[in-house]
């Protein structure tokens, strides 16, 4: 058990120097320039209305971009986030915003949504991006820039999550310290297939090319599938140096771990391979192993190369220095990570908004 401790652990703390290393590539990218700006739609399915809903779809209207168009989709007009939109479009008369009222079909809404919205689309670049997302006024400019690139398929953000609520802030702290650094490895190490369902840019060509968004409208992790059949197609994924926004809805304990637990599942049987291999991440747990175990530098060497991963990640690539205060508990984090991985593995039903779904081992979903 000794060696096996001391194996995993050194594993783990390789894993969180390449962390590091990932983060700094990411920073020191060279910023590129945006040569053309072609016209945009932007696609946003919405349902229910999330806090700052509005003030996340006007920073959408105050592109600092020539030409784009911004539709907002919903199952039906009784939709609480509906008033949201109509205030928009009457604040904004000369940005070219729509709400199209799309009802229900496939067993993954929100790509059903995006199925419609796509057809009343006029242009040949689109972006998809979450309901809550606030994106800077550059956003745009930047996102649509690497497509000028006829190898780049998909362009992707890193974001950072706010909330007001205690357990709000423990699962924002986990995603700034555990998902992003994740992510910032995954193209270091050769992973094409990523894409966050913060901000997915590509051309309509290409889309359509992948059978459109019927090809995904039966898989609950529509972001991973869309950037799976894109990158099949010999394109690449950039992951942009922007950074948007998104405000988790002041959630209670339950719904965060039901949130980690649906999340844990949708990776699961997404990439089943690299699910199997995610508590090497979780440097917390073998720190905890290392000192019952007697081995207290490993330990330690454990609890610095974690602490520092966190803050390489959520402090120097997303700039969040709120959560500066919360930056010594991110090994317990790594406990709660791992229970909810084994929590993964116990199940193969989900809950999504306020749904229960069944998950089939390829990732297709169907309602309970």
């Amino acid at each position: 058990m000794t060696i096996v401790v001391l194996i995993a652990g050194l594993v783990s703390a390789a894993y969180h120097v390449i962390a590091m290393v990932a983060a700094l590539v990411h920073k020191s990218r060279t910023h590129r320039a945006a040569t053309a700006c072609p016209p945009v739609s932007i696609l946003k399915p919405v349902y229910g209305l999330d806090d700052g809903f509005f003030e996340a779809i006007r920073g959408h209207a105050l592109q600092d971009y020539p030409e784009f168009e911004i539709i907002f989709g919903v199952h039906n007009l009784h939709d609480p986030a509906v008033a949201a939109v109509r205030r928009l479009i009457a604040e904004y008369p000369k940005v070219p915003i729509s709400l199209v009222e799309a009802g229900s079909g496939a067993p993954n809404g929100k790509v059903h949504i995006l199925t419609r919205l796509a057809a009343e689309a006029k242009y040949s670049v689109l972006l998809v991006n979450d309901s809550d997302i606030s994106v800077p006024r550059h956003y745009l400019r930047n996102v649509t820039e690497p497509l000028s690139d006829p190898s780049v398929g998909l362009v992707t953000c890193l974001y950072r999550a706010e909330s007001s609520s205690l357990a709000g802030k423990w699962e924002a702290l986990g995603i700034a310290t555990d998902f992003i650094p994740s992510t910032l490895v995954a193209p270091l190490a050769g992973i094409r297939e990523f894409g966050l369902g913060s901000t997915l840019c590509f051309r309509r060509s290409d889309l359509e090319h992948i059978g459109g968004f019927a090809a995904i409208a039966d898989y609950i992790a529509d972001d991973y599938q869309l950037a799976k059949r894109l990158t099949s197609l010999g394109l690449n994924a950039y992951l942009s140096d922007v950074v948007v926004s998104t405000h988790l809805s002041d959630p209670d304990w339950k719904s965060v771990w039901n949130h980690q637990v649906r999340w844990a599942r949708t990776i699961r049987v997404s990439r089943g391979d690299g699910y199997a291999g995610l508590p090497v991440t979780h440097a917390g747990l073998w720190a905890l192993l290392a000192a019952c175990a007697g081995n207290a530098w490993l330990a330690l060497l454990l609890i610095a190369a974690r602490l520092a991963s966190g803050l390489f990640g959520g402090v120097g690539i997303l700039g969040q220095k709120r959560l500066l205060y919360l930056f010594p508990l991110i090994p317990l984090w790594d406990l709660w990570a791992f229970a909810v991985w084994i929590a993964g593995w116990a199940g193969n039903t989900v809950v999504w908004r306020g749904r229960h779904y069944r998950l089939t081992q390829d990732g297709r979903l169907f309602p309970v």
